[in-house]
């Protein structure tokens, strides 16, 4: 049995791009999973990034960050039973123990739209085996974070903290509610990516 605070082996986590484009905010959040991804010493993949895709200088020189041109199903074809897609419609919640099954761990991005498209449904077609992080929308930064946690660092899902739906000041008069959950930090609020930091 694997120790509770560490996994055997590094974990790949996959984020398969499925836009045409990239959004400022979707880019701080892939900047931040690499930077998460590097730290943990888990490999953190971008695929199906269109060729004619212009990837900001900043993020495409984010240590941990891997730019793939080819599908999933391409990169990961001689593996497919190794391979877990993160899934909100599976009906099995992720735990430690999936980490001693599957190597790759697979999203769809972009996740996190209000309200969900189920755009994960175009990688469910491919039969992966799903899994799902709860009952609550996260962002695929969020998400990758709570998979990085359960399947490396060994935490049950139920132990991990979280805040839905935080409240975020703009400024003095501007407040926004953000409609995901989040992981909550030490200090109690919740980790986001930094605005201006790729």
């Amino acid at each position: 049995m694997a120790d509770r605070n560490s996994s055997t082996t590094p974990v790949t986590i996959v984020v398969e791009h499925l836009d045409p484009e990239l959004g400022p905010w979707s880019a701080l959040e892939y900047g931040c999973i690499a930077r998460e991804a590097h730290a943990s010493g888990s490999r953190f993949l971008l695929s199906s990034v269109p060729t004619s895709l212009q990837m900001p200088d900043d993020l495409v020189a984010t240590q941990g960050l891997d730019v793939e041109h080819r599908s999933v199903e391409e990169v990961f074809a001689d593996r497919r039973s190794k391979v877990c897609l993160l899934d909100p419609s599976s009906t099995v919640e992720l735990s430690p123990a999936d980490g001693d099954i599957f190597e790759v761990f697979l999203f769809g991005g972009i996740l996190g739209d209000d309200p969900p498209r189920d755009r994960t449904s175009e990688l469910r077609k491919k039969g992966y085996a799903g899994r799902r992080l709860g009952p609550v929308q996260m962002t695929t930064d969020t998400a990758v974070r709570v998979a990085r946690l359960v399947v490396h660092d060994r935490v049950p899902l139920e132990e991990i903290q979280y805040i839905d739906h935080p409240e975020i000041v703009i400024n003095e008069h501007e407040r926004t509610e953000m409609p995901f959950r989040y992981v909550k930090d030490g200090d109690g609020k919740p980790i986001m990516p930094e605005v201006g930091r790729l």
